[in-house]
């Protein structure tokens, strides 16, 4: 079988296509033929050696596709054939992958493989961070960074639907058009946005930052919030923040998190709840999926390339099969 093979770390050339053996299951794995998987900045930082991997390697942590065996211990939901979906388990970019079966996730009928691996790994970090790591409540002001991004298109869908309001910032007029199109009431860009939201909220600043680009944000984010705001620091396309005194956030009592999505699908059945509330809120438009880009597998450079500009929008996809 093909699959996009990483035996140094460095730029998007080292994703090279090799020819490899099949994967067998163990009794806690399923096999699954993959036909899409997922792009995300993780898989950049595994590539960079931000996020050290074991190599050679196969990235890709999200993918969509049918079961092909089934290991011993397998939960009783799952059958061959099956479309499934998983998030946090490396080995995507590929034909066929092992994966831990208590992580897949079964697809509905109604929902197609690209809208499902739009939905797994960012429609569920958009759900967990409106609804846990601040929950969302009727007429607070939110501010979602890089609102243009998979999350933060599919995001601010979902604040919206739970009675808040979205200023979104993007970092051209396209895509703040493109968030303002999401349902964002405000569509910014990242120069002198506290001030932007200071103006938009009356001089009282956000209930909460949703911030997945971290380090070019950070400093400006804290003086953006509101008295005991919450900055939620869900990612870092622009690096990791670096480390900060306490007092930083003593100006307003600020509450600061760090929230990964392991943190919050720690049980199957709350990785199950959480990705059927997705798929409910993809049913009712509350979510809308937009692919921002599909390139065959052996195209992988080309597409972290593209996620790495930041010039992408939406989520960017692998066509497998």
């Amino acid at each position: 079988m093909k699959a996009i093979v990483i035996t140094q770390v460095g730029s998007p050339d080292v994703l090279q296509l090799h020819e490899i053996q099949r994967p067998a299951p163990d009794s806690d794995q399923v096999l699954i033929d993959v036909t899409v998987a997922g792009v995300n900045f993780i898989d950049i930082y595994h590539r960079l050696g931000k996020y050290p991997v074991k190599l050679p390697y196969i990235p890709g942590v999200e993918g969509v596709g049918t079961i092909a065996e089934l290991g011993s211990n397998a939960p009783a939901d799952l059958k061959i054939g099956m479309r499934v979906g998983w998030v946090m388990a490396s080995g995507g970019y590929s034909e066929s992958v092992v994966i831990p079966a208590k992580t897949l996730i079964p697809i509905p009928d109604d929902i197609k493989d690209e809208d499902a691996v739009a939905l797994l790994l960012q429609g569920m970090t958009a759900h967990y961070l409106a609804r846990n790591t601040y929950e969302i409540q009727p007429g607070d002001t939110a501010v979602v960074h890089s609102g243009a991004g998979g999350v933060g298109l599919l995001l601010t869908r979902y604040i919206k639907s739970l009675g808040g309001k979205v200023i979104a910032t993007a970092s051209t007029p396209e895509k703040q058009a493109l968030v303002t199109a999401a349902g964002a009431d405000l569509g910014i860009d990242y120069e002198g946005f506290a001030q932007k939201v200071k103006e938009f909220t009356a001089g009282q600043g956000a209930h909460v930052i949703y911030d997945g680009v971290g380090k070019d944000t950070f400093d400006e984010g804290l003086q953006a919030l509101r008295r005991r705001g919450t900055l939620a620091v869900f990612g870092a396309a622009s690096g990791q923040v670096p480390p900060i005194e306490i007092m930083k956030i003593s100006s307003g009592s600020i509450y600061l998190t760090r929230p990964t999505l392991a943190d919050y699908v720690v049980e199957r059945s709350e990785l199950l709840w959480r990705a059927n509330e997705v798929f409910e809120a993809f049913r009712k438009g509350h979510m809308q999926v937009t692919i921002g880009g599909r390139y065959p597998l052996a195209d992988a450079p080309s597409a972290h390339k593209d996620l790495e500009s930041r010039k992408s929008t939406g989520k960017l996809i692998l066509q497998v099969r």
